[in-house]
């Protein structure tokens, strides 16, 4: 509810505050007084562009603050904990259009960015304006209106949860069909390549141990030789050497007595035999072991060749890089086994999904259906409480791609003279059937929705007698459980206020400003009669007046 609103420095405004009734608020006044000026600047603390054009004096800033009474709900506890945004009942909006034409703009003295503040514009004022009426022939609009009126709600929510499920589900699962479909087309290569590995089945390190194996073999009589020549010398030859140690080792024994580190050489001498004899033997061992095979070397080779083949290919440089490349295209080849099973599963989970979006969807195609009847016989009695008794609205629920709204199309269809030829609203509607209709239609979802402070600006364009009686006494009724602000020409929708504002203009310190005054109620009564019979309303006027204030 907007329980205030301050305006200075803003056009024709130098400075004024306007108290708002928590139920019907009418603003009347003289054309040209200022009453559009009123919504410009509550435009601003809806987030509309700034201009410095607006600002009356040059040298200080515009500021508009509005001071909402709000309640709970869904939409505004999600923006305010969305925007970590202090949420509390009392919501002070400011704007601010500085000299340079710069704009600023504030929730409870926080500062926030238009976006933020259109949303919460939308949240807590509905503007409808005596133009502003593109929004009825909006198929989200008209769709809106008829699952309010069908109490679809909860299953909405339910539909948006298991859609938004059904969505990602289908969103992984494309997403896997479209990695096996580029799995598959390398597929057959990844086979070979891993096919070729298999079939060499090389063994950790092996290529580096044939490397080695090959200098070996390649050498081998050069080696044994070598070998042969070492152990021979160091036990069989002649004098090997273990025997000349031996004695020298004997020799050292008359010369132990004589001095105390001899026994300790004398020792490591008898170790060194012993070393050189274990020395010998395995290189005898090793001699042994060695033979040239030509058959062997040819085989090594030729392993060896069709490894570093591989090597290359794969541009690794050892053996164990290239098994983790044979490990790695067995992964792709098995992921291509395997992707079929998660595929399926995915398939069947989605279909599920699908499948109970679509109960979901019948569910609320059945509720709108059966409102249907209901919601044009509603209507057709409000158009003719409105003057239009030959107006009549269509319905129509049409079948359409499952969506997280559902699977219908909705269409509003008019027909304004009792023809049967119903058309979309927007083609043949004119503005003032479409700002009563507009008003018959909030009036009816007004108590199933959250709707905000609605506010008409002259939407009353076109009517008047019984019909503008008729439109007041809507807003009466809906203004029982809403705040409504309506800028209005006709003293029976004036009448019908629980506030009646006056805007004029008043001459100060040689400038025109724009001026609101709270109206008693002769002064309400002098008002309306202005409204009726002219400036200088006569006693009939004046009468006629006080008997639409005596209905009230």
């Amino acid at each position: 509810m907007l329980q205030k609103l301050h305006i200075s420095n803003y056009a024709i405004i130098k400075e004024l505050q306007i108290d708002f009734s928590p139920q019907l608020n009418i603003i009347t006044g003289e054309t040209g007084a200022g009453k559009s000026i009123l919504m410009g600047a509550l435009n601003l603390i809806l987030g509309q562009r700034a201009d410095v054009a607006v600002l009356q004096n040059k040298t200080e800033k515009c500021v508009v603050e509005a001071y909402f009474k709000t309640s709970k709900s869904d939409g505004l506890t999600a923006f305010f904990d969305s925007n970590d945004l202090d949420g509390s009942e009392e919501v002070l909006v400011r704007r601010e259009i500085g000299t340079n034409g710069k704009s600023r703009a504030f929730i409870n003295d926080t500062p926030v960015n238009i976006s933020q503040l259109k949303i919460l514009g939308k949240l807590m004022v509905d503007l409808h304006q005596q133009f502003d009426t593109l929004e009825l022939g909006d198929e989200d609009f008209q769709r809106n209106v008829l699952d309010a009126l069908a109490a679809n709600k909860p299953l909405l929510a339910n539909l948006k949860q298991s859609y938004s499920s059904y969505q990602s589900s289908k969103s992984v699962l494309d997403k896997l069909v479209a990695e096996k479909e580029q799995a598959q087309k390398v597929q057959d290569y990844n086979q070979f390549l891993f096919d070729e590995l298999q079939e060499l089945n090389l063994q950790p390190a092996e290529l580096e141990t044939l490397e080695d194996e090959l200098k070996l073999l390649n050498n081998a009589e050069q080696i044994k030789q070598q070998l042969s020549t070492v152990y021979f010398t160091l036990k069989d030859a002649d004098q090997p050497i273990v025997q000349q140690i031996k004695a020298l080792q004997h020799m050292l024994q008359s010369a132990v007595p004589y001095h105390n580190a001899l026994p300790v050489l004398q020792e490591r001498l008898g170790s060194a035999v012993i070393e050189i004899l274990d020395v010998a033997e395995e290189l005898e061992s090793i001699d042994a072991g060695i033979h040239f095979d030509a058959d062997r070397i040819q085989i090594a080779n030729e392993r060896m060749t069709e490894g570093y083949k591989l090597l290359k290919k794969h541009n690794v440089s050892n053996t164990d890089a290239l098994l983790s490349v044979k490990d790695a295209l067995e992964g792709k080849l098995l992921y291509v086994n395997t992707i079929d099973t998660q595929i399926n599963e995915l398939q069947e989970a989605t279909k599920e999904l699908f499948t109970k979006c679509e109960a979901i969807a019948d569910a609320i195609t059945k509720n709108r259906i059966a409102e249907i009847n209901p919601t044009t016989t509603k209507l057709k009695a409000l158009l003719i409480q409105v003057g239009m008794p030959n107006a009549a609205i269509k319905i129509e629920v049409l079948p359409a791609k499952l969506s997280a709204h559902g699977a219908n199309e909705i269409q509003f269809l008019f027909d304004a003279n009792n023809s049967d030829r119903f058309e979309l609203l927007h083609k043949v509607a004119s503005g003032g059937e479409l700002s009563r209709l507009m008003l018959a239609i909030k009036s009816l979802v007004a108590k199933k929705l959250e709707l905000p402070t609605l506010i008409f600006d002259e939407i009353d364009t076109g009517i008047s007698g019984e019909a503008a009686r008729q439109v007041g006494n809507i807003m009466k009724q809906l203004a029982a459980a809403h705040q409504l602000i309506v800028i209005s020409h006709q003293p029976q929708i004036a009448a019908r206020a629980d506030a009646h504002y006056f805007v004029y203009k008043q001459q100060q310190n040689n400038y025109l400003q724009t001026a609101v005054k709270l109206l008693n109620k002769s002064e309400r009564v002098n008002a309306i009669a202005q409204m009726i019979g002219g400036e200088r309303p006569g006693v009939a006027a004046i009468e006629n007046a006080k008997e639409m204030l005596l209905l009230v």
